[in-house]
């Protein structure tokens, strides 16, 4: 006999219970009704996308992430010999596919591929879960979900500010106080290009962007590890200490950038932050000049969401891409994004307590069951009920009141409905409330307005 298998998930993932699960569809709920209200339609993309879709797309550091699903075969007699199974070239002999790292660049391939079918700008929402194979630790999990906005098919800023209005409005809806941070990646390459390295642009974006993290000194460190001079490294320096509000910020920049590109990136977000400010959100906003988005897809305006009242990583995502449908064959498709990271966004509720006290419990009402000849009118008094709205539940066996009145009250179900015998024959009901263990015989109308 085989021995017995201990139950266990991968780590990194985890199963979510019915409260859970209700929670969840609170919080996917609420940021679909906000992304529905200014006209994003939904679309889905497979799990498994093909690995020349995602290779590449994310920088180095993105691609050692991305979970590669096996192909059927013997891989080292194919290959002739050992191989090394980082490698991208080993991972397309014996990987076709992988899992889907983010919801972007699925949403670039969808573009292009339905190109046909899409009125442009094309505006579309996307709640499904992506995989990374990350070391899993608090907050961070190998499997996610992610909850997406986009708009494709137009550069206009007024697409960036639409996207500030459905953070502010996301937010606003869940309880929670959040800071948005905003940079520009022109920005970023306009610091590469004033300390004299243009060409490591990317190393530079991709080591500040840890600042927050691992401090300045070890991001000192990673830059020289990269080819950044010492006199580089310095003249980087001022930018990255830059204090004081925005419009001060922005005065410096003015003074050490000189590059077009740089320039440019100043003027969009003075214009994005005087819309911002025009419209009286109800959102603290910030010029972090250290953001830098690490995703190599970005090039201009970049945000990211930190919660205020509890410690965690980021909440939300996302910037303006100029190309990345070029990458498949239709260039010059300006899009802009934002991605709500669900998982942490319900680890935030849970801490400060923020889910509504309904929220969890899914039935309102349960039919107590005597049996015999009473049975059927539990289920008329369930399916009348049902149709007043109400979720309701039968119990399915006749079973000790004390056993049906101990499961309602493990189950949260704040409401009872006795119809025994003398209910049956008077064709009313018992109402119980659990909370005040009060009861009193009603109509069945009465009891819904109550209820209600």
């Amino acid at each position: 006999m085989a021995g017995v298998v201990k139950p266990s998930i991968p780590k990194g993932t985890r199963d979510f219970g019915p409260v859970e699960m209700s929670r969840r569809n609170y919080i996917f709920d609420t940021i679909r009704s906000v992304f529905r209200r200014y006209g994003y339609m939904p679309i889905e993309t497979p799990a498994q996308e093909n690995l020349t879709t995602l290779l590449g797309k994310y920088g180095d550091e993105g691609d050692k992430l991305l979970f590669k699903i096996l192909n059927s075969g013997d891989f080292l007699t194919a290959a002739g010999g050992p191989l090394n199974a980082n490698s991208d070239k080993a991972a397309l002999q014996i990987s076709e596919k992988g899992l889907r790292y983010d919801l972007t660049v699925p949403f670039a391939r969808y573009v292009v591929q339905h190109q046909s079918e899409i009125a442009f700008p094309f505006k579309r929402y996307q709640i499904q879960p992506v995989w990374r194979a990350d070391r899993p630790q608090k907050g961070r999990y190998r499997e996610f979900y992610q909850c997406d906005v986009d708009v494709v098919g137009s550069d206009s800023l007024l697409c960036e500010v639409e996207l500030v209005q459905i953070v502010a409005d996301v937010f606003k809806a869940l309880g929670i106080n959040v800071c948005l941070k905003i940079n520009n990646r022109k920005i970023l390459a306009g610091m590469a290009e004033a300390v004299g390295a243009p060409d490591k642009m990317t190393d530079i974006t991709v080591a500040i962007d840890k600042l927050d993290k691992i401090g300045l000194e070890n991001v000192n460190a990673e830059l020289a590890e990269k080819g950044l001079s010492t006199e580089q490294i310095s003249a980087l320096q001022p930018i990255l200490a830059l204090q004081g509000n925005r419009q001060e910020k922005l005065n410096s920049l003015q003074q050490i950038l000189t590059s077009e590109v740089g320039r440019k990136g100043i003027e969009e977000v003075s214009t994005l932050f005087g819309y911002i400010e025009s419209l009286g959100l109800d959102l603290k906003v910030e010029l972090d000049l250290t953001l830098a988005r690490g995703l190599n897809y970005y090039t201009g305006a970049i945000f990211e969401v930190k919660a205020l009242d509890t410690e965690i990583g980021s909440i939300l995502g996302g910037g303006r891409y100029d190309n990345l449908t070029g990458i498949f064959g239709m260039p010059g498709l300006s899009g802009v994004g934002i991605s709500f990271g669900a998982d942490r966004i319900y680890d935030v509720m849970t801490r400060l307590e923020l889910f509504p006290e309904a929220v969890g419990t899914t039935t309102d009402v349960l039919v107590a069951n005597f049996g015999g000849d009473d049975e059927l009118y539990a289920l008329e008094v369930a399916a009348k009920l049902r149709r007043e709205g109400l979720s309701v539940e039968v119990f399915p066996e006749s079973a000790k009141m004390k056993k049906q009145m101990g499961y309602a009250d493990r189950r949260g179900i704040r409401y009872v409905v006795l119809c025994g015998e003398n209910e049956r024959l008077a064709q009313n009901i018992t109402l119980k409330d659990m909370l005040s263990s009060s009861q009193q015989t009603l109509s069945l109308s009465s009891a819904v307005e109550q209820i209600k």
